[in-house]
């Protein structure tokens, strides 16, 4: 087992002048082989202790979603921003969306030289907008949750160097691209499961983009979930043979990902647009913790949960280009016959706005708790 690099702390606070291969020859070897391999490694955290670890070990960026601004209030770390806030006047809700903007902001300062170095190309830090346009109980009509994520788009991202802006790929998020992307709104389109949600984004997006006066500073990512596609094909596609189980999420993932490298190769732009692999946390208590990591290794972006980095940093990795290599043509085969996409669109949508809307609750409920 390799000795995980705790101790040194970096400068977040002014620019790194090291070049790459000094930083990651200081980094931990395993995540130091994953970077080496082609991967850009996000942090699905922006927790400041672990924005600090990650980028010493090599992390060029971050992403943030209501769960995880509720965790670090029900720590109490934040009780004095947090008591600052309430005496302010400010509602529940107030309060959650100003605490999620400065702990988001705080991580764009540690991530801001990295994208300064990489000239826009990494460094990026995600901010989700609010998920309650999407609240199955508020049901909004469709034209005001897409004038709604246009208001905010341009409302949050607003004098953020090395701030992405997350929308969903729900009907209404999709359709807001287009308009967000014209107004010069870097975006993370999220809860992307299939090669047609991918499609029409990356299209919805492009649309946008040709419309600005140049592509100068022109970036958009596409963050495809892969382990809730196992979760699905396990419950739903009981008789894949043993081989092709488990394997659909990591096949579709790098299906979207060769579509995606074949259109921009045909639409170049200075800033790379590329695939965020994110849900890649294990949920199979059978799967070993690097599966996903090493399946997807060497190309574009990894955004993983702290304890998957942390897993892959205690461990002794040595990883490899594997995000061009699909399995045998048999197993493609076999998950392709088997899968119906649109039921498998369907279920998965369905389940992740359930979980979309419930954790902004959560914060909320948990903010009024504090005060």
């Amino acid at each position: 087992m390799v000795e995980n690099v705790h101790q040194s702390h970096l400068n977040l606070t002014e620019p790194n002048t090291h070049s790459l291969k000094s930083e990651l020859s200081m980094s931990n070897p395993s995540i130091a082989s994953l970077v080496a391999s082609g991967t850009n490694l996000y942090l699905d955290s922006i927790d400041p202790a672990l924005v600090e670890l990650n980028l010493e070990w090599g992390a060029v960026g971050a992403t943030s979603n209501p769960i995880i601004i509720a965790g670090l209030v029900e720590t109490g770390r934040f009780d004095a921003p947090l008591a600052k806030l309430i005496a302010s006047g400010k509602s529940d809700s107030e309060i959650a969306w100003a605490l999620t903007d400065q702990l988001v902001s705080d991580a764009e300062t540690a991530f801001l030289p990295t994208w300064k170095r990489t000239n826009g190309n990494a460094g990026w830090v995600s901010f989700e907008l609010d998920p309650l346009i999407e609240d199955i109980e508020l049901n909004l009509p469709h034209a005001e949750r897409v004038e709604r994520y246009i208001e905010l788009g341009k409302k949050w991202s607003a004098g953020h160097q090395n701030r992405m802006i997350k929308v969903p790929a729900t009907p209404a998020g999709l359709d807001a691209l287009s308009a967000m992307c014209e107004a010069g709104i870097t975006l993370n389109v999220t809860l992307v499961f299939t090669m047609e949600q991918y499609r029409t984004a990356r299209n919805n997006v492009w649309e946008g983009a040709r419309k600005r006066a140049n592509l100068d500073d022109f970036k958009s990512v596409y963050s495809i979930f892969v382990s809730r596609v196992d979760q699905y094909s396990s419950k739903h596609l009981p008789n894949l043979s043993s081989s092709a189980q488990g394997q659909l999420g990591i096949v579709n993932a790098k299906q979207i990902w060769l579509d995606n490298q074949q259109f921009w190769s045909e639409h170049p732009t200075r800033l790379n647009q590329e695939i965020i692999f994110a849900s890649t946390g294990t949920k199979d208590p059978k799967d070993p913790k690097e599966k996903y990591v090493a399946a997807l290794a060497g190309s574009d972006i990894q955004t993983n949960p702290p304890d998957t980095n942390a897993a892959i940093a205690a461990g002794n990795f040595k990883f490899d280009r594997q995000v061009d290599k699909l399995p045998a043509a048999a197993i493609v085969a076999e998950l392709n016959a088997a899968t119906n996409m649109q039921h498998l669109h369907e279920t998965l949508m369905t389940e992740g706005l359930a979980k979309f809307a419930a954790p902004q609750k959560q914060l909320i409920a948990t903010i009024g708790r504090k005060r």
